[in-house]
């Protein structure tokens, strides 16, 4: 597999486009050197994936000393968006199709490796289907400091959008909730706190 190598990541984060319920989710890179730029669009499972990956990955590598900070008590942190000085039109831009995360040893940062995905529909049949572009991939190395960074992002991002079932994970969306693991026998109903007043 041919990649195109930004370099170590000046800018990375991810962010969200859209209102809850139909939010588009990215990840955004800029190298230092060369200063190429990226804008990978990615579902929501994928980034909840990334971010538990670089969560095990940390801990691993620091034997422990690194581990997930979970959300305290207080206002919601606002979620990450990205930067004003982001190049308008990045150099790459495409749908993610699969992620592999490396680390290098040396010089004790990790890899990301990016594929974009393509959906065409071939001659002769009715079905869309996914194809890796593996020649088209491209890397960048980060620190641990961006990664912690980014999965701390990533899990406000998560946690920002509308609420899910804690069984089948499927969005709340107010109202009664026919959840399919529980075969529909018992319904769960979303509860909505109010602010109280001061």
């Amino acid at each position: 597999m041919s990649t195109a190598d930004l370099g170590i990541a000046k800018v990375l984060g991810a962010d969200a486009v859209g209102q809850p319920g139909q939010r588009r989710f990215r990840l955004f890179v800029q190298g230092q050197r060369p200063a190429h730029s990226a804008i990978m669009w990615l579902e929501k499972e994928q980034l909840s994936n990334l971010s538990l990956a670089l969560d095990r990955v940390l801990a691993q590598l620091t034997e422990g000393r690194i581990l997930r900070t979970e959300a305290q008590a207080g206002p919601p942190p606002r979620p990450v968006e990205m930067p004003a000085t982001f190049p308008k039109s990045p150099d790459y831009e495409f749908q993610i199709g699969r992620l592999l995360l490396n680390y290098e040893e040396r010089r004790e940062l990790l890899a990301l490796i990016v594929v974009p995905m393509e959906i065409r529909t071939k001659p002769g049949s009715p079905e869309p289907q996914v194809f890796l572009l593996e020649d088209e991939a491209i890397s960048f190395l980060f620190t641990f400091q961006q990664a912690q960074e980014l999965t701390r992002s990533i899990n406000i991002l998560l946690s920002s959008g509308r609420p899910v079932c804690p069984l089948c994970h499927t969005p709340l969306d107010g109202g009664p909730h026919a959840c399919v693991k529980q075969n529909g026998h018992r319904e769960i109903v979303q509860v909505m706190e109010e602010d109280e007043e001061e």
